[in-house]
């Protein structure tokens, strides 16, 4: 395995102010935060860093942010996320001044019925092969448009010198994609659901969306998994299940930010067309976090 990949990711969020302004002294807030967590790293410009409701100056911002602002041993994968070769790279090189450690390229989508896996090969390897940075392939059908990674796409990627590893946030295909590489390639969990399974199998870390609000229990369970307390592992992970259920598993993007701000972080706003979560919603959160000892 790979080091870098080895711990837990927090797919850091945007906060925006309520007229949909980034708000950057928030962000620098949250990060020098996590600094003092035992997060091993952050996923910047993700689907929880709304990386779609961005231009692309405020993504480079966010990520000079991240990358100024972290502990200095933290890793920094930067979602590079774009339909066509010509833009991811041409914003590839831009976001490599900054030295993130790694890139994350989600599948292009919008031509869905065309992105065939040869299309998909292609893509990945042209933009490996153009940048400095290795890359990490992100399988998140939910987040493409239904376009996810076949178990043979993988591992045609995974001989790519400058492709490392892949964030697996789809249903039930994690054990089959650490049997297919795991010997070579570096599988991450990218969500709560997939990381007790995936830990146990072999993948290295997790990037997850809980960690934004509640680092120290996602991290404390990684420890558990990583140290083969499965008894104590076990425990924590049904107690995280359901802490994550009444958080981003319902609420989303604005129920993960309502969740910071009452651990003392900036969560902020949605931006439009995304919706802060109504009163009711918030007092659920509330009332289930106080009950788990988290407030």
């Amino acid at each position: 395995m790979n080091e870098k990949l080895m711990g837990v990711f927090a797919p850091i969020t945007t906060p925006f102010t309520a007229d949909g302004t980034v708000d950057y002294s928030g962000l620098e807030h949250n990060v020098r935060a996590y600094a003092k967590s035992g997060l091993k790293g952050f996923l910047a410009l993700g689907s929880n860093g709304e990386n779609k409701s961005l231009t692309n100056e405020e993504k480079l911002k966010v990520l000079e942010i991240i990358c100024t602002c972290k502990r200095e041993d933290q890793v920094v994968m930067a979602g590079c996320i774009f339909e066509s070769t010509f833009e991811t790279i041409e914003m590839a090189h831009r976001m490599e001044a900054y030295h993130p450690d790694f890139l994350t390229l989600l599948p292009p989508n919008y031509f869905k019925r065309q992105m065939t896996d040869d299309v998909l090969c292609r893509y990945f390897t042209d933009v490996a092969e153009a940048v400095h940075t290795p890359c990490l392939v992100y399988n998140a059908p939910q987040y493409a448009g239904g376009v996810g990674l076949s178990i043979p796409l993988i591992k045609r990627v995974a001989q790519h010198p400058n492709i490392v590893g892949v964030k697996d946030s789809s249903t039930g295909n994690i054990e089959s994609i650490l049997f297919a590489v795991r010997n070579h390639f570096d599988v991450m969990a990218g969500s709560i659901n997939n990381f007790f399974m995936g830990m146990i199998t072999g993948a290295s870390g997790g990037v997850l969306s809980l960690a934004d609000s509640f680092p120290e229990i996602t991290v404390e369970l990684y420890r558990l998994l990583a140290s083969k307390h499965y008894d104590k592992a076990v425990a924590l992970n049904d107690r995280i299940l359901q802490i994550n259920k009444i958080v981003s598993g319902k609420g989303g993007v604005a129920a993960v930010k309502y969740a910071m701000d009452l651990n003392g972080l900036v969560g902020g706003y949605p931006r439009l067309p995304l919706l802060p979560l109504a009163e009711e919603d918030k007092a659920g959160i509330r009332e289930k976090l106080a009950a788990e000892g988290l407030l």
